[in-house]
């Protein structure tokens, strides 16, 4: 998630938060890897349901939805809200990626 966060950042995450366009978020890939990315729009799943698409914030290295395509609600889990280590700050603050 370069440059919003990087690896060994320590997030505070509220399970069950509404989750709003533009938010990072920790989700659950189909293969069962976790993984913080940007929600950036609702879309549905092939059969359907109520899903999320998730953007990486360096996509020539990062795996998204480009790569898995839109991500089922109930598997976006917590929307990250605060960064608590190394240097504390809400993660508000961090804009989302500009195209």
């Amino acid at each position: 998630m370069r440059p919003a966060l990087v690896p060994g950042d320590r997030l505070l995450v509220r399970y069950g938060a509404a989750v709003r366009p533009g938010a990072l978020v920790l989700a659950r890939f189909p293969d069962g890897a976790l993984v913080v990315k940007r929600a950036t729009e609702r879309r549905e799943t092939r059969d359907g349901r109520p899903a999320w698409w998730l953007s990486s914030e360096n996509p020539s290295v990062g795996v998204d939805s480009r790569h898995r395509g839109p991500i089922a609600a109930e598997d976006v889990l917590a929307v990250a809200m605060l960064r608590v280590w190394p240097r504390p700050r809400l993660l508000r603050e961090i804009p989302p990626r500009t195209r």
